[in-house]
């Protein structure tokens, strides 16, 4: 998965909702930001909805759960947790990550 988004940028993944509104996936985002564990990327999520919170700004506006249905080797399926994210959460995510990357 990983190397599909090698040669992306952040505007490259962002998507666009039924109401013209902007997000991008964190799934997604974590790649670009050049993270490749979840559960790590997670963390910096949480220490990002924190930032927000400490702001007095709704995190809720900012940072939402989804859940995906995804194919697994064995061609099953299984449900997948991801954030749909504003363009705000992805700073405060980049703020909050490792600075020893890009």
């Amino acid at each position: 998965m990983k190397e599909i988004y090698n040669n992306k940028s952040f505007e490259d993944i962002k998507h666009i909702d039924e109401n013209g509104v902007e997000f991008w996936y964190a799934r997604e985002l974590m790649y670009i930001l050049q993270y490749s564990n979840w559960q790590n990327f997670e963390k910096i999520i949480h220490k990002a909805r924190i930032s927000c919170e400490n702001s007095n700004i709704s995190v809720r506006d900012h940072f939402t759960d989804v859940n995906k249905m995804v194919q697994i080797g064995s061609g099953a399926h299984r449900e997948q947790i991801d954030y749909k994210l504003t363009r705000y959460a992805c700073y405060l995510i980049a703020q909050n990550g490792d600075s020893r990357k890009k």
